[in-house]
């Protein structure tokens, strides 16, 4: 259940983050607040060449979203500081005598939760390229979306040079999401203390 609404609030344009859109218009946002913009088709990166077999880029449901917490351990809705998503993809690939270098992007959403504060929020990112069961390429990339304001959701856009030694066959796939481990939690916003006289 909690899946399915967090699928929904991430949905976003990925083509218009690809043509200059980093922020959402609307303040609150899925979960917390009001719904986030409906999906578009997405569009393949601009001077990109596809040929041959370019593979799809895939999200697992059980890792497409992110959340940091006000306090260790908890996994308290109510608890939640930052809540990152992945929503939609695309991908171009080049072809070359030796191998192939796929350009896999996911469009993504980042919001405060009810502990939300304005801040940067470090998520890390798994890159896998799969043929079937073998793993071709499996890497951990590290990402930072900023929050000027809690009450204005952000949009971001991940992007990923994968190089493959050889050409992918038709069942090879590049899979995204974040890496998930124990519960985070965030760091304490920072007050400015007052003066006396």
């Amino acid at each position: 259940m909690f899946q399915n609404v967090v699928r929904g609030a991430a949905a976003l344009s990925l083509a218009a983050i690809l043509a200059g859109c980093s922020t959402s218009g609307s303040g609150g946002g899925g979960l917390f607040g009001t719904s986030s913009p409906a999906p578009a088709t997405a569009a393949a990166p601009a001077g990109a060449v596809v040929q041959g077999v370019c593979p799809r880029v895939v999200l697992n449901d059980d890792s497409s979203y992110y959340r940091t917490y006000a306090k260790s351990g908890s996994k308290d809705d109510q608890d939640v500081v930052f809540q990152a998503s992945l929503a939609e993809t695309t991908r171009a690939c080049m072809q070359s005598d030796t191998g192939m270098t796929i350009k896999a992007q996911v469009a993504g959403r980042l919001i405060a939760g009810p502990q939300g504060h304005a801040g940067t929020l470090s998520m890390p990112i798994r890159v896998q390229v799969k043929d079937g069961d073998q793993v071709l390429v499996n890497e951990l990339v590290p990402f930072s979306a900023t929050l000027a304001s809690a009450d204005q959701p952000v949009q971001f856009l991940f992007s990923k040079d994968i190089s493959l030694a050889a050409n992918p066959s038709a069942t090879t796939q590049v899979v995204v999401g974040f890496d998930q481990g124990a519960a985070k939690v965030a760091p304490n916003k920072t007050h400015s203390k007052k003066r006396h006289k």
